[in-house]
């Protein structure tokens, strides 16, 4: 008798890059099985019409170079562009980063899904092969397509743009403060409410770039920001206040270096959005406005860092840039 083919008949492609999720030990774990491990401990899917998997590398998530990280986007966008639905089992801790660059690049229909697990394989209570399962649902159901990159972790789907990992140790790690979830995976059905315009895709061929970011507190002076422009960053992602607001010698010194380099602005609150007009006193949000400094409330600060780096790997000028975080400025 025939293996019964994926739900809604999309085939499904898992490509493995490491994290907990490929673990195994309570106490000092590694790094230990490979794409068809992570199969072989589902018999639901073992051997299953329509999936393949694949190992593109076995690291935890801390140890992936910007490199690795376009690969493994490379990877899944070009099996997405055969119509291929792709799984990205992945650490979690740097997971919302690569997830963010995928979306960045891809422009096929097929969805692309990112999950992982909180606790290792040999855990009591693995997590990983329930989303494992969860995230084969996605990735083949024809309700995902066009949606982008995802993230499906603890039965929830979230766009890649919108998620954090916001707990540590909670086997619903990951969250999205600007939105909240698109939807949910029941009995291996994934049920989807909302969804995320897409964005124009970037090509970059590297990201070789240096973009870091920069917070801000109350009583700043302007010492860190001094010492991220002395080392000569290809742009900078700073922190605002409130809705977009900052010390006024502070605001003046990100200014200056606007004319030269994309400086991207982001909100310190998670629900954080810059504001154009309720206030008006020297360096608040109208004084940002008018400076060639880029605001994107949307962000987080980390999904705003891998933008602004395959916006320089593709050559764009500020003004370009500005264009592509336009629909991120919440």
């Amino acid at each position: 008798m025939s293996t019964p083919a994926l739900p809604d008949a999309r085939r499904v492609r898992i490509l493995a890059a490491g994290g907990t999720i490929a673990m195994t030990g309570q106490a000092g774990a590694t790094p230990q099985l490979d794409a068809a491990g992570l199969v072989a401990a589902l018999p639901s899917l073992a051997g299953r019409a329509g999936l393949s998997a694949e190992t593109l590398m076995n690291k935890p998530s801390a140890h992936l170079t910007l490199g690795d990280m376009l690969l493994i986007c490379k990877a899944a966008r070009d099996a997405a562009r055969r119509g291929i639905g792709v799984v990205v089992t992945h650490g979690t801790d740097t997971l919302e980063e690569t997830a963010m660059l995928c979306d960045v690049i891809h422009d096929a229909e097929a969805p692309i899904v990112f999950t992982g697990a909180i606790r290792t394989a040999t855990a009591a209570g693995a997590d990983g092969p329930a989303n494992i399962m969860d995230a084969v649902s996605v990735a083949a159901s024809e309700h995902a397509a066009g949606m982008g990159v995802l993230v499906v972790f603890g039965g929830e789907i979230h766009h890649a743009r919108c998620a954090r990992k916001t707990d540590t140790t909670s086997l619903v790690a990951f969250s999205s403060p600007q939105t909240g979830p698109l939807g949910r995976v029941t009995e291996g059905h994934a049920s989807i409410w909302s969804r995320v315009p897409r964005n124009p895709p970037l090509d970059p061929h590297d990201i070789d770039r240096r973009v870091v970011i920069v917070p801000t507190t109350a009583g700043d002076d302007g010492s860190l920001a001094r010492a991220a422009l002395s080392a000569d960053p290809d742009g900078v992602v700073i922190g605002t206040l409130g809705a977009g607001h900052l010390a006024p010698a502070l605001l003046e010194l990100w200014a200056e270096a606007a004319q030269r380099i994309p400086i991207i602005a982001y909100c310190r609150p998670e629900r954080g959005v810059v504001l154009t007009g309720t206030y008006g006193y020297a360096g608040s949000e109208q004084d940002l406005r008018d400076t060639n400094i880029i605001p994107v409330g949307f962000l987080s600060p980390q999904a705003a860092r891998i933008k602004l780096l395959a916006c320089l790997a593709s050559g764009l000028s500020i003004e370009e840039t500005r264009w592509a975080f336009s629909q991120d400025d919440g």
